[in-house]
């Protein structure tokens, strides 16, 4: 699980933990996501987290819902894991991605 915050400065370049192929991927499926909202995956859901500096977490014993969150954004996302995802949490997802970018900006 990634912890926002915990990026790694390295010779100039941040690394935030998911790589440069995971982080050009996450942002075309974030770009894809933003087109369509059905037949998403919580794998999915996850990566574009990690490279957004966005936190999930399964509660209890596994639960069957991902909690994103992230620092300095009030408004927090449960999203059931089972497939499919409905769009509904699939727009509270990207609302989440976007408050956390301006966070992030500011």
């Amino acid at each position: 699980m990634f912890k926002a915050g915990l990026a790694l400065k390295v010779a100039g370049s941040v690394d935030t933990g998911c790589g440069i192929m995971g982080c050009v991927a996450a942002g075309k499926t974030l770009q894809k996501m933003r087109k369509s909202q059905v037949g998403w995956r919580i794998e999915e859901l996850q990566m574009v987290a990690e490279a957004n500096f966005v936190e999930w977490r399964r509660p209890g014993r596994g639960g069957s819902h991902v909690i994103f969150s992230a620092s300095g954004v009030r408004e927090i996302v449960s999203v059931p894991a089972r497939r499919p995802i409905k769009p509904v949490y699939i727009k509270q997802f990207l609302a989440l991605i976007d408050a956390a970018g301006k966070v992030g900006k500011s």
